[in-house]
């Protein structure tokens, strides 16, 4: 059964100073089995992210194999009709792996779901920073870690930072921060999502979200 929720959050500046308190995002979500799409998608994600380029030969694929070793009788050693037989060292490989594409598709509005859920399972690890786009514009990763600093946010941590575009000055001053992930708005998944013990969104962020995962 569906249920409309509610994702309470305050907006900060970046200097840490509350802006806006009690700002509210309704969302709708399924209470018993939210966490079982969660799952699955998550499935989907890693399942799809596999290359599925490992490969061995077969038998008719080895080189070699066109001349019988030694007779088929008299010798005292077992029957060989080619040196690319499996049994053989440097023969081909029985049922080996080959190039292949793993591929599991879930409806949109069950991906939108999870997504949504694990959102409001999140909401505490969740902080709204406003104008973080237009702040960081020097493109250096001490700026970005100053405003960390200044607003308690801690980089030992796995941090998901959601913008609503990626600006060459944001890639720049957080591409060397290890345990900090950018992704837009519109690319939010739920396996970078369920990494993330700490959570940045900026308002208009928010709103894509909102335009794309909840109407």
């Amino acid at each position: 059964m569906m249920v409309k929720k509610f994702i309470t959050y305050d907006v900060f500046n970046t200097n840490g100073e509350i802006v806006e308190n009690n700002q509210k995002l309704d969302i709708s979500i399924l209470e018993e089995s939210g966490n079982y799409l969660i799952h699955k998608d998550i499935v989907r994600h890693q399942l799809n992210q596999r290359q599925g380029t490992v490969s061995t030969k077969t038998r008719s694929e080895v080189r070699g194999g066109g001349k019988k070793p030694w007779r088929q009788k008299g010798t005292g050693r077992a029957r060989a009709g080619s040196n690319t037989s499996p049994l053989w060292k440097g023969g081909g490989v029985i049922f080996g792996p080959k190039p292949h594409k793993t591929i599991i598709k879930i409806n949109q509005k069950e991906r939108q779901l999870a997504l949504r859920t694990l959102l409001y399972n999140k909401q505490k690890n969740i902080s709204v920073i406003d104008n973080l786009e237009l702040t960081l514009t020097d493109s250096k990763t001490k700026s970005f870690t100053n405003f960390c600093n200044s607003c308690d946010i801690d980089l030992n941590q796995n941090i998901l930072l959601i913008v609503s575009e990626k600006t060459l000055a944001i890639k720049l001053s957080t591409k060397n921060l290890k345990n900090v992930e950018l992704i837009s708005a519109k690319s939010l998944n739920t396996l970078s999502l369920l990494r993330a013990k700490q959570v940045l969104l900026t308002p208009l962020a928010i709103k894509m979200i909102k335009e794309t995962f909840c109407d």
